[in-house]
């Protein structure tokens, strides 16, 4: 039997745990915390990510406000975006989404932000911690994940996991979590791409694969040791005439091919997703924190 790591419920108690920080901040007389996502907009799984934001924040108690980044923007423009909303002491976090259009240079705008602002840790000093196993706040996929196959009982210490992915937003974040001492995981990673000549062999005695390449189907009995339990963080709109925007969310897991060969899936939707949101709001409160807004004033 396959069994299936849900993480709607995960997230229902990490957004409680979010909810009660914040209202006991706000009782004692700070202000509730503010996030701001700066985007493109996107396709379809985009839009409903960000609509989950939005409601997963209100139910926290978190201000949410999102900045759609005009037409035509340089990536001198953006820095100087991010570098007024890091310096607005009305705002605690700012996400900067992600793709964006190469000529704007990602890494280089989110390292505009300071640490605790850095709310997904995607700046190059917020990498740099993460690398020293000191992160601020680690990025909410990779955390997310990692929380879901810990809550279903996996044990990394040690053991063989896989990491297909090597972005420096999810794959590269993860593996490093995975592997970090001090950390709580101290797993044995193999770091699998899109230029990875062999898959199966790569991910051959993993005993979990997370899969974060963006690539419909891209795991299946061929590649997967049986056995082994797949965390699956990729996502990818797929054409769907059934569904009512014409599109519909994919993971990287052939689900129906892995089934009875896999210990255990994740779903898509209903997996990482929803602890990736759950993530960002715990996030969020700690920037909130860090910075001092939850204080009295």
């Amino acid at each position: 039997m396959t069994s299936r790591w849900d993480g709607r419920a995960v997230a229902d108690g990490l957004l409680e745990g979010a909810r009660a920080a914040v209202r006991a901040g706000v009782s004692a007389g700070g202000r509730p915390p503010r996030l701001v996502s700066v985007h493109r907009g996107g396709d379809s799984p985009f839009q409903f990510y960000l609509r989950r934001q939005a409601k997963n924040a209100e139910r926290v108690g978190i201000e949410f406000r999102e900045e759609l980044l005009p037409e035509g923007m340089t990536s001198l423009s953006l820095r100087q975006r991010l570098a007024t909303l890091d310096q607005d002491p009305g705002i605690d976090a700012v996400l900067l989404e992600h793709p964006l259009p190469p000529e704007l240079g990602f890494l280089s705008a989110a390292s505009t932000l300071r640490l605790e602002k850095d709310v997904d840790g995607v700046g190059a000093a917020s990498l740099g911690r993460l690398v020293a196993g000191q992160p601020v706040h680690a990025p909410a996929v990779a955390r997310g994940a990692i929380l879901l196959a810990r809550h279903y009982g996996a044990d990394f210490l040690g053991r063989r996991v896989a990491v297909v992915g090597r972005s420096e937003t999810v794959g590269l974040p993860l593996a490093l979590l995975l592997a970090a001492r001090g950390l709580g995981a101290e797993a044995t990673v193999t770091i699998a791409h899109s230029r990875t000549r062999d898959l199966a062999g790569a991910l051959a005695g993993a005993e979990v694969v997370f899969s974060a390449a963006g690539v419909p189907g891209l795991l299946n009995r061929g590649n997967v040791p049986e056995g082994a339990a797949v965390v699956d963080v990729g996502l990818s709109s797929v054409p769907d005439p059934t569904a009512p925007s014409g599109h519909r969310g994919v993971g990287d897991a052939d689900a129906s091919a892995l089934d009875g060969w896999a210990r255990a899936l994740t779903p898509v939707p209903g997996g990482v997703g929803p602890m990736t949101v759950a993530a960002l709001m715990e996030n969020t409160v700690q920037a909130w924190a860090l910075l001092g807004r939850g204080q009295p004033t």
